[in-house]
């Protein structure tokens, strides 16, 4: 199934694993700080998008997922950040991480908007 085809819930928990083992590779080199701070962002996605699911309204759905679309943009900033100060240079899933980030964003950007102009 390519990744496209998975449903956004699916997508951002597989997408929490990978940030968890890139946490574990990071902690291996003894980066602490920015692993830190990716691991929280990273794996906040997937439970606000969770949330979510569960809105009591329109509103709350709404709200659930621009905190989720949040910390993707936050997620994607610490992977920016680590990938151009090489922490990902020997991390071999570094472009799925890269291209599933960007896609993530979008996505959620893209849901937001669209339940935005829905809710009139």
């Amino acid at each position: 199934m390519f990744m496209n085809e998975i449903k956004i819930d699916e997508r951002t928990f597989k997408f929490a694993l990978l940030i968890i083992e890139l946490y574990k590779h990071l902690n291996s080199k003894q980066e602490y700080v920015l692993s830190k701070q990716l691991l929280r962002s990273g794996t906040s996605i997937g439970a606000n998008v969770e949330e979510a699911q569960a809105a009591q309204s329109r509103k709350d759905f709404i709200s659930k997922m621009s905190i989720a679309s949040k910390e993707a943009r936050e997620s994607k900033y610490w992977i920016r950040l680590l990938e151009r100060s090489n922490y990902l240079s020997d991390f071999d899933k570094k472009e799925v991480l890269i291209n599933e980030v960007n896609s993530i964003v979008n996505i959620i950007t893209k849901i937001v908007k669209s339940t935005k102009e829905n809710n009139i």
